[in-house]
């Protein structure tokens, strides 16, 4: 993995617990609160200079930039939600350039499993766990932070074990 198994062990204890909160929001609330993107940026923006080389770090900044770009565009297409656009863009800088494909994989993987999780749990009576989740409402819109969150804590969790 591009990744450093150190850079990914600093950043798993700050990301996790957002991730975590990201996907329990969209999924009760359908939305990706403002203070949790800003939160998962900052963590970024605090640890990343100790735990990256400076050009490393300096590049991650410029790949959040391009992604909330993109993200805005897709949002204006009505592709995604702003809320999956802007945790995008946060979470992007995580990413090592070198491990996108890789990444590509786990979020086409944990996208497919938290489809058919929630879809499973919505038309059973798994949906009585959490009977005030708007997500259970929403005819075929799915809650992508759950994906999104997911997909940035498994690929943290990796690093920290196979990083470089």
């Amino acid at each position: 993995m591009g990744i450093s198994t150190s850079a990914a062990m600093w950043f798993l204890p700050f990301v996790l617990p957002i991730c975590f909160y990201v996907a329990f929001t969209d999924l009760s609330k359908m939305r990706i609160p403002n203070q949790a993107v800003l939160l998962l940026a900052a963590v970024f923006v605090v640890v990343g200079p100790f735990v990256l080389p400076l050009p490393a770090y300096g590049m991650g900044l410029i790949r959040l930039g391009v992604v909330l770009v993109i993200g805005i565009m897709l949002n204006a297409a009505g592709a995604i939600g702003a809320g999956d656009a802007k945790f995008a863009a946060a979470a992007a800088p995580f990413i090592a350039p070198t491990d996108l494909r890789l990444l590509l994989v786990i979020f086409a993987a944990n996208l497919l499993a938290a489809f058919v999780t929630h879809r499973v749990a919505k038309y059973t009576p798994l949906s009585q766990i959490a009977p005030g989740w708007k997500s259970w409402d929403m005819g075929w819109k799915f809650p992508m932070g759950l994906s999104l969150g997911g997909t940035l804590a498994i690929y943290l969790m990796l690093g920290a074990i196979y990083g470089s």
